[in-house]
């Protein structure tokens, strides 16, 4: 029993960063209809941003920082490259954030280098004990982080200006439009959301073991996630997150003994085994919006 709540705990802990991921996806999509492909780079930029900002301003306030400086990146980008493509092909736009994520990801390489890069964080994988159970502190610290800033989007959504009219060009932007909702403030909003989360993601990322040029790889995990919780539901994107970790993180202390013949990472699939199975019964995702076309 100890050892699966250790295993639950760890699978958690790594499910918010998934979730966190899978929210910058959402909050993108349902404003755009684009499933933005660049939260890869924006992950790995917020992780090394805070390795050289750590040495000046600390660990925490670098987080801080990181997240501001790829949040307006990603505006910028919204602005220079995605804006002039309104009215385009989803798909066009699609391929376009995949070219946004390879330039990035070739920069951040730069300032990475060949080795492994420390981010500078105050929990490495020191371990506390919990009621008799070992649990590492970044653990804890990826729930918490998570939890508030899962809150704190979530009541900007529901009480501010700017998240009321980001709600309603979600649900329908001409409409929006007629009731005075700058759509292009909208947009730029979602991706400054979306960049400021994957930078935090990552810094939880390379807490205790450090960022590398094929560390953005971890990202491809929140695709899995927004799948699993329906791809317009931000609440599902959590939930999603947290069924992906979790699981994950069972199989990975488990499968070895009851099911060695799988190999030894069946674990690193996992995540696309959830989706294939959840499309299987939802193709909409556990939360997501069922769409009904009449021909």
């Amino acid at each position: 029993m100890k050892a699966l709540l250790e295993s639950l705990i760890r699978g958690l802990g790594n499910g918010s960063v998934y979730a966190l991921l899978a929210l910058g996806f959402v909050i993108v999509y349902k404003a755009t209809r684009v499933i933005s492909f660049a939260q890869p780079s924006f992950m790995i930029g917020g992780a090394v941003a805070v390795s050289y900002l750590a040495e000046v301003t600390g660990f925490y306030l670098a987080m801080v920082l990181a997240a501001l400086l790829v949040a307006a990146v990603a505006l910028g980008i919204e602005r220079v490259a995605i804006r002039p493509m309104v009215g385009r092909p989803v798909f066009v736009v699609a391929i376009i954030t995949l070219g946004i994520d390879v330039v990035v990801r070739v920069v951040v390489n730069g300032f990475i280098g060949l080795d492994v890069r420390q981010v500078g964080d105050p929990w490495g994988l020191s371990l506390v004990e919990i009621g008799g159970l070992a649990v590492q502190q970044r653990w804890l610290a990826m729930l918490a982080a998570a939890a508030l800033l899962v809150g704190l989007l979530f009541a900007f959504f529901r009480y501010t200006r700017y998240g009321l009219a980001m709600r309603a060009a979600a649900l329908d932007q001409e409409t929006a439009l007629a009731q005075g909702v700058s759509v292009g403030t909208v947009f730029a909003l979602s991706w400054a959301f979306a960049g400021g989360l994957a930078a935090i993601a990552g810094t939880f990322v390379g807490t205790g073991q450090g960022v590398d040029q094929l560390t953005w790889i971890i990202a491809l995990k929140a695709l899995p996630a927004i799948i699993v919780g329906g791809l317009d539901s931000l609440g599902g994107a959590v939930a999603g997150g947290l069924i992906v970790g979790v699981v994950e993180s069972l199989v990975q202390s488990y499968q070895s003994d009851l099911a060695p013949w799988l190999g030894q990472n069946f674990a690193i699939v996992t995540p696309y085994v959830v989706m294939l199975l959840v499309l299987l019964v939802r193709p909409y995702g556990l939360f997501g919006t069922r769409e009904v076309e009449r021909v």
